[in-house]
């Protein structure tokens, strides 16, 4: 793995030989991360202060792309080493905040012109999304919120970042698909049951139409899950309503009732978005599920994927 910073103005700094280094991928939220540790040598060109952005190669191929949070030298008796940590690229629309304003009718040419290419994301594969009239945006939002509440919320389209760090707005793809059976090597496999968060119930109440919908979860109350929320609907067009809608908010809720954890001992073993047939032996909880997130990484431990899944059909 080799690593590169990168200052405001271009210039780059290769680093050493990293000890180790761990890469974190999300399918958007939350934000995919990075830290490397480098022995320390005194003789780099650019000062740690002056580090805006870094990327990893491995080998010809970019692994990782993104802004640099925080640099820590550190010397002791044993010697000295640095470590460099940061985001993706979707840090640059999270730590923006936007300007509150109405659309008439927003575009996603709209929403890309005001929202992100201004910070220098890039944008690489994107569907085509539906104009959304009286779009909003509220003060104190961030850049990153307003682009999912448009994507997300609107055409059902996750925002993520690519390993380049360009800004990828398609549907996930069923395609890629990954076999973790017996002859795969695993290191640790976990399965959660998550009930805390879980909605039983959503109440919706429309205070301008006067109108009072329930939404059940039946699953989960079978299972004697007792958690009501009641939701009063904003008056800002149809595409809000979708965001505040009881079963779009049972099915937010329970996407991390049921996450697996699985280690194999191999480098960017699977990627967010990556479909897994699990079928190990001697496991009761086999099937297809979705990476919802991987880390990998390198250290004393070996080369390593530690891999979340989710039930394909997550709502995140």
């Amino acid at each position: 793995m080799t690593g590169y910073v990168f200052t405001a103005g271009g210039v780059s700094t290769r680093l050493p030989a990293p000890v180790s280094w761990t890469f974190q991928y999300t399918a958007g939220v939350p934000c995919d991360s990075f830290q490397l540790r480098c022995i320390w040598e005194g003789e780099n060109a650019v000062r740690p202060a002056e580090w805006a952005t870094f990327q990893a190669l491995e080998g010809n191929e970019v692994k990782f792309t993104g802004v640099v949070d925080e640099c820590e030298t550190v010397r002791t008796a044993e010697g000295s080493y640095f470590e460099v940590s940061g985001r993706g690229m979707a840090a640059r629309l999270l730590d923006n905040e936007a300007l509150s304003q109405d659309y008439e009718i927003a575009t996603l040419a709209d929403i890309l012109r005001d929202h992100v290419t201004p910070y220098g994301v890039a944008v690489g594969a994107q569907d085509a999304m539906g104009a959304v009239s009286q779009f909003s945006v509220a003060a104190g939002s961030s850049e990153w919120s307003v682009l999912y509440d448009f994507a997300r919320y609107y055409n059902g389209i996750y925002p993520r970042f690519d390993q380049l760090g360009r800004l990828i707005l398609t549907p996930w793809s069923n395609e890629a698909r990954v076999a973790l059976d017996s002859t795969v090597p695993v290191t640790r496999l976990v399965c959660r049951d998550r009930r805390y968060g879980v909605l039983s119930q959503v109440v919706v109440r429309d205070r301008y139409q006067n109108w009072t919908e329930t939404v059940n979860n039946p699953s989960f109350q079978a299972l004697g899950g007792q958690r009501r929320q009641v939701i009063t609907m904003p008056g800002k067009g149809q595409y809000q309503a979708m965001r505040y809608s009881g079963q779009f908010q049972l099915e937010q809720s329970a996407a991390e009732q049921l996450r697996l954890e699985v280690e194999v001992p191999k480098l960017f073993f699977a990627k967010p978005g990556d479909l897994v047939q699990l079928a190990q032996p001697d496991w009761g909880r086999n099937g297809q599920y979705r990476v919802a997130q991987a880390q990998v990484g390198q250290d004393e431990r070996g080369a390593w994927t530690v891999l979340e899944l989710a039930p394909p059909d997550m709502v995140l």
